[in-house]
């Protein structure tokens, strides 16, 4: 069954109508007991419209902004007032309010596995909000813990799908690298889980996302390591081009003319200084380069 939105009696009007039927009762019900002129026909309208005003009064209720108020008669849903403001209904009608407001989900740390079966602990938080107050009222059972309950079940599935970070070129997402689309995947699966409680996901990010503590040391060591060879490697890569570079000006300009024993040499020794880690003590030739 779907959302069915109505309208009510203002409330205004039925406090005005209330005012004057208990004036004209209450007029009615004094005429009728007058000395001069009794009448009980007169005393009994003026009781029943008493009766109509105190049937009236019980009647009006308020709907607060971003507010929604569904309006059941003995078991049948008649409809959800979303107009806020001060109303009228039936006072046979039961009244649920319920709030539209936009809710915050501040998730718990959940300790799971990652694609690579690394233990990891992650949390989210969700923003969120009733849409159709039909299936959040009636759909589940407790649409507030139907949306944690859920939350947690999407978050510890999207944590299975990602790597925590990219270790190879063959994944192209991970849990770290790419928080966006993880985010957007997380939305997109919640909104999936929790369509059927009438509810909208306004956005899903992760507040929290770390190694679990027993490999948390293995895995910065791991870090470090990567770190360590990608820098080797950058400064490699830059000795050998300026190594190249050295030779190519020598020549250019025929400062001094080198075998290949003497080029082999001055890589050596350039290769060294360029990728050494400390600083390298300069050493003194004082043997001439002719023989």
């Amino acid at each position: 069954m779907k959302e069915k939105v109505i309208r009510t009696i203002p409330g205004i009007t039925m406090f005005f109508i209330s005012i004057l039927l208990l004036i004209l009762s209450i007029l009615l019900f004094f005429i009728g007991l007058s000395i001069e002129n009794p009448n009980s026909f007169f005393v009994l309208i003026g009781i029943l419209g008493g009766v109509v005003w105190f049937f009236i009064i019980t009647g009006f209720f308020i709907v607060q902004p971003n507010e929604a108020c569904a309006l059941i008669l003995l078991g049948d849903y008649k409809g959800t007032l979303k107009t806020s403001g001060w109303h009228w209904a039936n006072p046979f009608l039961s009244k649920k309010k319920i709030s539209l407001r936009s809710r915050n989900l501040n998730g718990e740390k959940l300790k799971v596995n990652d694609e690579m079966g690394n233990p990891i602990e992650i949390a989210a938080v969700v923003v969120w909000r009733v849409e159709n107050t039909f299936q959040a009222l009636f759909e589940v059972e407790n649409y507030s813990d139907y949306v944690k309950v859920q939350s947690e079940s999407a978050i510890r599935h999207l944590a299975g799908l990602y790597p925590y970070d990219i270790t190879d070129d063959s994944h192209q997402l991970s849990l770290r690298g790419s928080t966006d689309e993880v985010s957007e995947a997380l939305r997109k699966e919640l909104q999936v889980r929790l369509g059927n409680a009438g509810v909208i996901i306004e956005e899903a990010r992760l507040s929290h996302l770390a190694y679990a503590q027993e490999i948390a040391a293995a895995m910065l060591q791991r870090q470090q390591a990567s770190a360590i060879i990608a820098a080797r490697q950058m400064i490699v890569e830059g000795a050998v081009g300026m190594v190249e570079m050295a030779l190519k000006k020598l020549s250019e300009r025929k400062i001094v003319e080198l075998d290949d024993d003497k080029k082999a040499a001055m890589v050596t020794n350039l290769m060294v200084v360029l990728c050494s880690e400390r600083s390298v003590q300069p050493t003194i030739n004082s043997t001439t380069t002719h023989k």
